[in-house]
């Protein structure tokens, strides 16, 4: 089931114009049918790794959806023209579907992250939607899968008769896993990177003040500095300056 589909590069990475109710519409479509698909939640992070990486910038170019997800990839899309670009972020991505998903025939599956999260994680979900359908979850080891555990696991999904696969494993790790996967799991996935921990309470998310204030990256750093500084200083820099980049060409051509 295919969409028409309207990109903007957004330093080297193709994200889709969309909005909530078409971004959810294509996943119910997508997961209806079974189809074999993978979903990219691009932040700053993303865009200015696939800036550097080609490789990571093939993996989002080829991904059958990819979303604003941080703030400022989504207020840089307003500003180059697409006006009312919302911010469509991996933790409300998840909870919105799953709330939605409980009325329906169909269920998830959740890969990523530790067992004592999951089991947090189905525990709130199954609180707040009670007839949501868990076809099961797996916390894979942090070392690379052998070809056998990846064989494995591919058949527990697909056996678990999920339609959608919700992928917790970082940015660029579970893209590069989703990439690979499609075309071997009858399911679309979506990489949400720290929605579970989210949704399980184990990691707090930022204000909505914040949130909707593009502060939520400065909220993070203050809760993991010396994990996250790197990527939040450093890496925001350079999509501030690549972005004037951009947005210059774009005035002057």
């Amino acid at each position: 089931m295919l969409f028409a589909r309207n990109r903007v590069s957004i330093l080297a990475a193709p994200i889709d114009v969309l909005t909530w109710d078409k971004a959810l519409e294509q996943l119910f479509g997508w997961v209806t049918h079974h189809e074999s698909r993978y979903v990219c939640i691009c932040n700053v992070h993303s865009v200015v790794t696939a800036s550097q990486d080609s490789a990571f910038k093939e993996v989002i170019a080829n991904a059958d959806m990819a979303t604003p997800d941080g703030a400022p990839v989504a207020k840089l899309m307003r500003l180059l023209g697409y006006v009312g670009q919302q911010r469509i972020n991996g933790p409300d991505l998840m909870w919105r579907y799953c709330e939605q998903a409980q009325y329906r025939d169909e269920s998830v599956f959740f890969y990523g992250n530790s067992d004592e999260s999951l089991a947090i994680l189905k525990t709130k979900l199954l609180t707040a939607f009670p007839t949501l359908k868990i076809a099961g979850a797996f916390s894979p080891p942090f070392r690379a899968l052998t070809t056998e555990e990846d064989e494995a696991i591919v058949t527990q999904i697909n056996a678990s008769g999920a339609g959608l696969v919700w992928v917790s494993l970082g940015c660029p790790k579970q893209e590069y896993w989703m990439a690979e996967h499609r075309g071997r799991i009858n399911a679309v996935m979506v990489g949400v990177g720290a929605a579970f921990d989210y949704h399980a309470g184990t990691l707090k998310r930022a204000p909505l003040w914040m949130q909707h204030n593009s502060l939520e990256w400065f909220y993070r750093l203050l809760s993991e500095p010396k994990r996250l500084w790197k990527r939040y200083l450093i890496t925001n820099t350079l999509f501030m300056v690549k972005a004037f980049k951009q947005l210059l060409v774009a005035r002057l051509g």
